[in-house]
């Protein structure tokens, strides 16, 4: 088999969150065991730190990454989903996995997945472990797919628990209310293991100092500590709450034994793209007109993206926008513009919302625009009709920001 011929396979028989939704979600761990099982426990061969969060869990994971990195490390990093290539959601060192290994694993373990039916997710976890420990990394960054408690990259125990947020995202498989979801993804929470919280929420606090001390666990809430203010080459003004995040965990680390300085810091947050190789926050793709595309999709991702917007300085804005099919519009329609001139496209995934239906919604709220019968004749569309000093945003899903990058 060719690579392309492998992840036609992987697509193509097996369940995938990302592009099938709710039916691609189950609720425990037992497939994810077996795999480990299977592929004798590579999750207890290399140290980890484990990241759950609603937002800005893939930005504290690649700070995280590109600071170890500076520091001297090895470092493993799991991520999703992908915006251009699968391979993306492994990494050491920030050099993707490679086509023979994904190629080899599908190939020496098919006969395991043809009798166990697993999700694509919790394949693809099994992947990455067994390509760090293979790989022999000191540290991996293991982000969090969905929730936390049942998510399948839950079978390791890692040096620190970082949980970034709470928002409402996923209320179909982790609660409708605030509590709900911190339980769920306070289930990454491990006996004697240090707990990190990004941001301190008055639903969620008490959810998570109770699962902390049953777990005789230290917790800290970063945005209650004083820290020195650092930036990162990660543009977007709510980035500043993720580099906290990191500092404390940092810190975490650095009780532990790891050897890293502030200067590892500095350098890893001022150069986390060069080093980690990560795409689609708040990143510029064109000047004039600029261009800013982001992968903020729930209400408080998109929250902190249209802050963002308010700080840009244009003669129009034209908006790109697509979301998925299951989106509860709205928890996120007051948020947009209303001077805006929308592009509305269906990103081309089967869970991808049809543009004509995202208009006719979003109309009902005086957000105007046309409806595209793609997410590149959108973006084409709002390109050759924006003037030189005019601001084209491109967003909604990760899936539009995947197609234009």
């Amino acid at each position: 088999m060719t690579y392309q011929d492998t992840l036609n396979w992987m697509f193509s028989q097996l369940p995938m969150y990302q592009k099938q939704g709710k039916t691609a979600f189950k609720k425990d761990l037992s497939n994810t065991l077996k795999l480990a099982e299977h592929l004798d426990h590579p999750e207890h061969k290399f140290k980890s730190i484990h990241v759950a969060g609603t937002n800005g869990k893939g930005s504290t994971s690649h700070m995280l990454a590109s600071i170890l990195q500076e520091g001297g490390y090895k470092v493993g990093l799991y991520t999703s989903p992908h915006l251009k290539d699968f391979r993306e959601r492994i990494k050491v060192n920030g050099k993707v996995v490679s086509k023979q290994f994904v190629i080899g694993f599908i190939k020496r373990n098919k006969a395991f997945f043809e009798t166990h039916p697993l999700s694509f997710f919790e394949m693809t976890v099994g992947m990455a472990f067994d390509y760090f420990s293979k790989a022999q990394v000191d540290i991996a960054v293991i982000e969090v797919g969905l929730g936390g408690r049942l998510d399948s990259t839950n079978i390791i125990t890692p040096e620190v628990s970082v949980i970034t947020n709470i928002g409402f995202d996923h209320t179909q498989f982790l609660g409708n209310t605030f509590d709900a979801i911190a339980f769920e993804k306070g289930g990454i929470i491990k006996p004697h293991i240090p707990v990190v919280i990004g941001e301190t929420q008055q639903e969620t606090k008490p959810v998570f100092q109770a699962l902390a001390k049953a777990n005789n666990s230290e917790i800290v809430f970063a945005d209650k500590e004083i820290t020195q203010v650092l930036k990162s080459d990660l543009l977007g003004s709510y980035q500043s709450k993720n580099i906290k995040t990191v500092i404390q965990t940092v810190k975490a680390l650095q009780k532990k034994g790891y050897k890293i300085s502030e200067k590892n810091i500095k350098q890893g947050l001022s150069q986390v793209v060069k080093n980690t190789g990560l795409l689609g926050r708040w990143q510029t793709l064109n000047d004039s007109p600029k261009v800013v595309c982001d992968t903020g999709h729930n209400r408080e991702g998109l929250q902190y993206v249209m802050q963002q917007l308010l700080n840009e300085k244009f003669n129009a804005l034209h908006i790109v926008f697509g979301v998925v099919n299951d989106k509860d519009l709205s928890t996120i329609v007051d948020l947009l513009p209303k001077s805006a001139i929308y592009y509305f496209c269906k990103p081309d995934i089967p869970r991808g919302m049809d543009a004509h239906k995202l208009k006719a919604e979003f109309n009902k709220h005086h957000l105007k625009g046309e409806a595209y019968n793609s997410v590149n004749e959108a973006y084409q569309t709002a390109f050759k009709q924006a003037g030189l000093s005019d601001f084209i945003f491109v967003g909604g899903s990760t899936f539009v920001v995947a197609e234009i990058i």
